[in-house]
């Protein structure tokens, strides 16, 4: 499946969307958000630049191109990033290296002001004749000494060696993110789909080319990060994690990697003109993690009411005690938590159905971890995995939408489903509540909302929707007239509009003043 790409001599892209591991090469939430902007704003004409970890982790483009793509470039940061030519011994330039001190001196000081110019150093600096160089990072007499004494002022444990490597996987990839933001193809805004290498890339790309840069972020990224980093058995911890009663020693390497994103996504709100999400909570994060408050706004999820409304007169007359979770098969989704509230609920209900209902390529481990639970509940003739499906068809046979996920930001399902008429249960994450519950001036409830990581009380929930008639009925009557107030597609896409109206204003009025009545640039700023 061929996409375009875009020649120098091309007019600009509107848009240059910045996307870390989802959307084109992943199916799940996000991805089928970026699809709906995309397609929903059809007068704008969108670049993608896509970043994933090593090339075998996708299975090639899993999205039919909307017409006003103009350009995709897909890069692997895991992939070799050896110099090509052979290795020469060098001095390294001691300039250099303060620069990079006072990066990382910038980067331990959470609340530190100075983090754009800390920033526009470094984009000036990596990957640029006179600059850092990566052979220079990796070969260097000057890098190898900087990396000894910053071993000897600020490390206690691990070793060295394990040390040294950490600091050069860490740091690899950002000479590959300098050689992206140099080459980006020509356009009015950069809008990253999260903090981490997307965002530093945007705020990059934003000091090198004087372009604004936009964030959206559905789920937390430094957040998602850190649980990620806390389970990963790939960095070792030198000491036994109950050596200290019961806190949990985390490490000095996985702390490190922890501080990097943290740094990652500091600098990228200090470089970016909006930051937005979904709801509040997670706005009151961003301000926490360094966002300025000024520069913050919420632009929640919208759904195509029209896709999801026609399947109302099927699940009004659905009796039998189906229930789904749509999500991908993975630990941040807690499938286990699903399949143990199952058990539960079959004691209650020998005739209730599980359907887990999602991709299950992303962690094949965790995916078997999941199958052999089914098992050893015994529950193989109740819950079953049914791989990727078309959402419509799902929703169409079952009783209740359950989702089980340790974080979230706003779930497209739960809005999906309210919308076809499928009451919901949800663990207590993100905006969960807000979507099932209301505001808190609102009483009516669209289904019922749970404590992470607890099957008793998912199992209890699902009982209680599914054994009252008219709890159920109440709960769909209120997800349908909450969606269709507060959640259509219509008004995201009018807030993303104005968003890049906003952004994109002070720069086309420099630069594209002459752009002819009509144009795609024309019709945004006459918005």
């Amino acid at each position: 499946m061929n996409w375009p790409t875009l020649s120098q001599h091309d007019d600009p892209a509107d848009v240059t969307l910045l996307l870390e591991g989802t959307y084109p090469m992943v199916r799940g939430g996000v991805s089928a958000w970026v699809d709906q902007l995309i397609r929903g704003l059809p007068h704008l004409r969108f670049a993608l630049v896509f970043l994933g970890g090593s090339r075998d982790h996708y299975h090639g483009i899993l999205f039919e191109r909307p017409a006003n793509v103009v350009h995709l470039e897909c890069h692997y940061l895991m992939e070799d990033l050896s110099p090509r030519r052979t290795i020469k011994a060098s001095r390294g330039r001691a300039s250099t290296f303060v620069k990079v001190r006072e990066l990382h001196d910038t980067l331990r000081q959470p609340m530190a002001s100075d983090q754009q110019r800390a920033l526009c150093d470094v984009a000036r600096m990596i990957g640029q004749r006179g600059g850092l160089s990566q052979e220079d990072f990796l070969h260097s007499q000057e890098a190898w000494q900087y990396i000894v004494d910053h071993y000897l002022e600020h490390v206690t444990e691990p070793s060295f060696i394990d040390y040294f490597w950490s600091v050069r996987n860490i740091h690899a990839p950002l000479f590959m993110l300098a050689r992206i933001a140099n080459a980006l193809p020509k356009s009015h805004c950069l809008h990253a789909i999260s903090t981490g290498y997307a965002g530093f890339l945007g705020a990059l790309a934003h000091h090198i080319n004087q372009r604004p840069l936009v964030i959206t972020e559905h789920g937390i990224y430094t957040k998602e990060r850190q649980i990620d980093l806390l389970e990963a058995k790939w960095i070792k911890t030198s000491r036994d994690a109950l050596s200290h009663g019961f806190q949990i020693d985390t490490g000095y390497i996985r702390q490190m990697w922890i501080r990097f994103f943290q740094g990652l996504g500091r600098m990228t709100y200090a470089s970016a003109a909006q930051i937005t999400t979904l709801h509040e909570g997670n706005r009151l994060r961003q301000l926490q993690d360094g966002a300025t408050e000024a520069r913050t706004r919420l632009i929640p999820n919208g759904i195509n009411i029209e896709r999801f409304a026609p399947l109302r007169d099927a699940t009004a007359c659905n009796q039998a005690p189906i229930v789904a979770l749509l999500g991908r098969v993975t630990p941040i989704k807690d499938i286990k938590t699903f399949i143990r509230a199952m058990r539960q609920l079959i004691s209650q209900l020998p005739d209730a159905e599980g359907w887990i209902v999602g991709p299950d390529s992303e962690d094949p481990t965790y995916a078997q971890e999941c199958r052999d639970l089914v098992a050893q509940l015994g529950v193989e003739k109740n819950v079953r995995f049914l791989g990727f499906q078309r959402t419509e068809d799902i929703l169409a046979q079952v009783r209740l939408v359950v989702l089980t996920s340790i974080s979230e930001a706003q779930p497209l399902v739960v809005l999906e489903a309210m919308a076809a008429g499928v009451p919901v249960v949800c663990s207590d994450v993100g905006a969960c509540r807000e979507l099932v519950m209301g505001h808190q001036d609102i009483h009516q409830a669209a289904g019922e909302i749970v404590p992470i990581a607890n099957p008793m009380a998912t199992a209890s929930a699902m009982h209680y929707l599914l054994a009252n008639p008219a709890v159920w009925h109440s709960a769909r009557a209120t997800g349908i007239a909450r969606v269709e107030a507060q959640y259509t597609d219509i008004l995201m896409m009018e807030r993303y509009q104005q968003l890049y109206k906003d952004v994109m204003q002070p720069s086309l009025a420099a630069s594209d003043s002459s752009a002819p009545a009509g144009s795609p640039l024309s019709t945004l700023t006459a918005r």
